[in-house]
């Protein structure tokens, strides 16, 4: 009687305009109602107030006081209303769990306080609302929740999310959405979501299905809200985040042979979902590209598909890679249709692991030879398509990158990085299989060798990206280059060597069939360049197999080095005028022929034919530079002397490559050493000016001192082969005496032609160098060998070093200290 009559005369005062006293009357006419209907049921338990008529009362009181804020204008009474409402449930209390009834009554007073909301804008009870629905939702959890009642959560978590999304999105449409509106939608969202992890820790986590659900249901709804409020655009990669880690926590924790299935549908549903957000996005604001995190939602999908490999789930089925064929299909949609060049590059990264993975573990998920070539062979023909398909979009999708990326850009399109990722993959995973499959023949592995090089320049003629026949070079030599590391059978020989030889035809006329259309441009004339020489090398290992007492090795070279002079010839007589790196092209053309032939003397004697035939390609490069005056053909030449001067000098190992021969003198050092060193200064001669020095400097000096070392480095090798015993060499200055002679007398004698030469060259720094050499033997003979030599040694040491002297003092007299002819005495 009290309460109603409070709210009586709370009516009666806000007619006559007390608002004030009157809103403070009819709340404590509420909250008195609310208790006395509490007290009915919970302290004095009359017959009537059961739960269900205490219930159907408290919810009359509580769409009364809604009815009474609305007329009066009330927040104070409102906010009294939602918390009797709520409370309602707590209050009238029960043991029986009736969650129908329960959350369908948290949803009428959700709808009943959004039309109050809606009527009044009093905006911020939308977030208590939020908070009283989660705080039952957790109640309920809490009190009677079990493993086998998710399918309650199933329909209500989800169920709470649309109804708060479905307000906002109405204030949204209708220009009335604030901060308190967003903030619920996005609390009830998260909240959701980050219960998810209990529920995939839990026994519930035995129902896949319906998590996943569950989880997909939640983020395709807050994706809903992003697409229709752009300043919400961040909330596409949280929620995405979001349900990312539940699927991986997911996984790690509950993944099985029986959950496979279920897993690849919610990773791909997953996918799907965050795919077609960019293109909705993209239809309704044509103005707005795919974001960063946009473009990484298939990859954050593989890498869902890589922790069944890391769980012991069985053989994975066929199904599995058409799932990830399917993402990867996924990803190249959304880069044709959005330039979300990113997105294609992150699935590539991610394929390779997944596929990597697959085939070089080595638990039951992995993967045989032949069902990996199929894997390999999809993977390929997707990639192949789908960079063609991305490079008949125009320019495009250049826009997609961040500006971070856009530097990857080669020639400003960002294009050609996908499809020679793309290109390269397939092989790295042959390569891979190649190096883990030791029963796989070389039929299979070179065929798909084959069918991925065809793919490969098939692509590069189509796009016009003639950088990928390159690429595909590197691929199939990789390839090849791992089976002949694992398993070099002689008996295959002739079929490996035809293999080789069709890779090698196959780059080399590459770009003479596709002339017209790389004419003034380079990449596919080097690739076809190089492609000889590195098939030169895998021709030459495996003869070096099967037949190591080939008479002729020389052959081989020389038979390589014949299409490589006839493609030059074709290009000097096809490329005239000013056709666009003519001169590269042609440099590059010559440099491969020139390589081939210097190989044939150093292989024909076999021992540091590699080091020769460096030093012999680089005075080559240097003579091709007088004819075709391109820079790089005299900074190879001078980096191919440069190594091959180390590999003779400063390479401890050079005196251990081969055991010593039972012939003295006569060794490989003996030719070695002079043809280099003949190189180096052939090189001297050929770097005329104007093209005679690097950073300012004369290189002809430089060359014809490192060639002068090499011979002083012979001679000692020489005098050291000729004393040592072992079968390898060493150097030894105590201990025999004809050798320590020997030594100081050709130290000296070499000293005095240095000298000579100086004279000779008018070459100040070389006489200097002789002078300076014959002053060390001299130090040498006094503090070192008087001391260990008798007599007679002695005497003929003093003698040798005495004549040298004596020669070199005479020289300098002569050529060197007479007087100028020109030069007039003046009168005494």
């Amino acid at each position: 009687v009290a309460a109603l009559a409070l709210i009586g005369g709370g009516l009666g005062l806000w007619k006559r305009r007390y608002e004030t006293t009157a809103q403070t009357l009819v709340g404590t006419g509420v909250v008195i109602l609310y208790a006395v209907t509490f007290a009915c049921k919970a302290i004095y338990q009359f017959p009537f107030f059961g739960p269900w008529p205490t219930g159907v009362l408290m919810v009359l009181i509580t769409v009364a006081a809604f009815l009474l804020a609305v007329r009066m204008e009330a927040q104070a009474v409102a906010i009294l209303g939602l918390l009797g409402g709520f409370l309602t449930p707590v209050l009238i209390g029960s043991n029986v769990d009736n969650p129908v009834a329960l959350f369908s009554y948290i949803t009428l007073l959700d709808l009943g306080l959004f039309a109050v909301i809606w009527h009044r804008r009093w905006h911020h009870l939308t977030l208590l609302a939020a908070v009283a629905t989660l705080a039952i939702q957790m109640g309920w959890w809490g009190r009677f929740y079990e493993a086998d009642k998710l399918v309650v959560l199933q329909v209500v978590q989800p169920w709470f999310v649309a109804l708060f999304t479905g307000f906002f999105l109405g204030s949204e449409g209708t220009q009335r959405s604030n901060r308190w509106i967003t903030t619920s939608v996005l609390l009830v969202g998260a909240v959701t979501l980050l219960s998810g992890l209990g529920l995939a820790a839990s026994g519930s986590g035995e129902q896949p299905v319906r998590l996943f659900t569950l989880w997909l249901a939640v983020d395709a709804l807050l994706l809903w809200a992003a697409l229709q409020a752009p300043r919400l655009r961040w909330v596409e990669p949280g929620a995405g985040a979001a349900v990312f880690v539940l699927l991986a926590v997911w996984t790690v924790a509950r993944a099985r042979a029986e959950f496979l299935y279920p897993a690849l549908g919610a990773y791909f549903a997953y996918a799907l979902l965050h795919t077609a957000v960019p293109l909705v996005r993209l239809r309704l604001r044509p103005s707005e590209g795919p974001g960063l995190w946009s473009q990484l939602f298939p990859a954050l999908t593989l890498a869902l598909f890589v922790l069944p490999l890391l769980k012991d789930t069985g053989a994975l089925p066929a199904v599995y890679w058409l799932a990830v064929l399917a993402v990867d299909l996924l990803a190249f949609v959304l880069a044709v249709l959005t330039g979300a060049l990113l997105a294609v590059i992150g699935v590539l990264v991610l394929t390779l692991c997944v596929a990597a993975i697959a085939i070089g573990g080595s638990g039951v998920a992995a993967m045989g030879g032949n069902e990996s070539l199929a894997v390999i062979a999809g993977f390929a023909v997707l990639f192949v398509a789908g960079g063609w398909w991305l490079s008949r979009k125009g320019n495009r999708p250049a826009v997609a990158l961040p500006e971070w990326l856009q530097g990857m850009a080669w020639n400003g399109d960002p294009r050609l990085p996908v499809c020679g990722s793309g290109a390269i993959l397939p092989f790295l995973l042959l390569t891979l299989l190649a190096s883990r499959t030791p029963d796989l023949g070389s039929g299979a592995l070179f065929g798909m060798t084959a069918l991925l090089t065809v793919l490969t320049l098939g692509l590069a003629r189509a796009t016009g990206f003639h950088i990928l026949s390159a690429l595909g070079l590197v691929g199939a030599a990789l390839v090849q280059w791992t089976w002949h590391g694992h398993r070099i059978d002689a008996a295959q020989a002739g079929a490996t060597i035809a293999w080789h030889l069709a890779f090698y035809a196959a780059f080399t006329l590459f770009p003479f069939v596709i002339a017209r259309q790389s004419i003034g441009r380079r990449s596919a004339w080097i690739t076809g360049a190089v492609a000889g020489p590195v098939h030169f090398l895998l021709v030459y290992v495996t003869v070096k197999q099967a037949w190591p007492e080939l008479p002729v090795p020389g052959l081989i070279p020389a038979a390589f080095a014949v299409p490589a002079l006839a493609g030059l010839a074709w290009l000097a007589r096809r490329w005239a005028g000013e056709v666009p790196h003519r001169l590269t092209v042609l440099s590059c053309q010559g440099a491969a022929a020139l390589l081939l032939i210097t190989l044939i003397f150093p292989i024909q004697f076999d021992r540091q034919w590699l080091t020769v035939a460096w030093a012999l390609e680089g005075a080559a490069l240097l003579w091709l530079f007088q004819r075709l005056p391109h820079p790089g053909l005299r900074y190879t030449g001078l980096a191919l002397l440069a190594v091959a001067f180390a590999r003779l000098t400063l390479n401890p190992y050079v005196l251990e490559y081969h055991e010593r021969t039972g012939t003295r003198i006569w060794n490989w050092y003996l030719y070695a050493y002079p043809v280099a060193t003949a190189a180096f200064f052939a090189g001297a001669r050929l770097s005329r000016p104007p093209a005679h020095s690097v950073l300012g400097k004369d290189v002809r000096p430089v060359l014809r001192g490192l060639g002068t070392v090499l011979l002083f480095v012979l001679m000692n090798l020489e005098i050291a082969d000729y004393f040592a015993t072992g079968a390898t060499l060493t150097f030894n200055f105590s201990g025999n005496l004809a050798r320590d002679l020997s030594y100081t007398i050709g130290w000296s004698l070499f000293a005095l032609a240095l000298v000579v030469a100086g004279i000779v060259s008018s070459s100040r720094l070389t006489r200097y160098a002789g002078l300076g050499l014959l002053g060390i033997t001299l130090l040498k003979l006094f503090f070192h060998d008087l001391a260990r030599l008798n007599q007679l040694y002695r005497i003929a040491a003093f003698a040798g070093v005495a004549v040298v002297a004596i020669l070199a003092s005479f020289l300098y007299q002569r050529f060197l200290n007479r007087p100028d002819p020109t030069h007039e005495v003046a009168p005494t």
